[in-house]
């Protein structure tokens, strides 16, 4: 589990990221993430995994694979909300595949904000 002050909580800021933040789609994640009005402490990250990706226990597991991701690749010294949506195979991914998608999705978001 993230620490709470590492997490995207409240809807509104899971939806103003996902609306007016940059996207970088993979075959099983999404990924959305924008600059932080007022900086806090590194990175903070949410989560979207409906259930369209599987039962509960599917949905579970994907969620816990995602926090373990997100915790190596999130950065202290960074200023950004991150949302990571998984689409409906994210569930049947091993490991290594659901961290190579993730992973790639990251690095193209953060080269999308600097561009900006």
């Amino acid at each position: 589990m993230l620490p709470k002050n590492q997490r995207l909580r409240l809807s509104q800021d899971l939806t103003a990221t996902v609306r007016s933040g940059v996207r970088s789609g993979r075959r099983n994640v999404v990924l959305y993430a924008r600059r932080q009005a007022d900086p806090v402490s590194g990175d903070r990250i949410g989560f979207i995994v409906s259930k369209a990706v599987g039962v509960a226990v599917k949905r579970n597991l994907a969620k816990r694979r995602l926090r373990a991701i997100a915790r190596e690749l999130r950065s202290d010294e960074g200023n950004l909300d991150i949302v990571v949506r998984a689409l409906p195979g994210a569930a049947e991914l091993s490991w290594d595949e659901l961290r190579q998608q993730v992973a790639s999705g990251w690095s193209a978001i953060e080269h999308k904000l600097v561009d900006r």
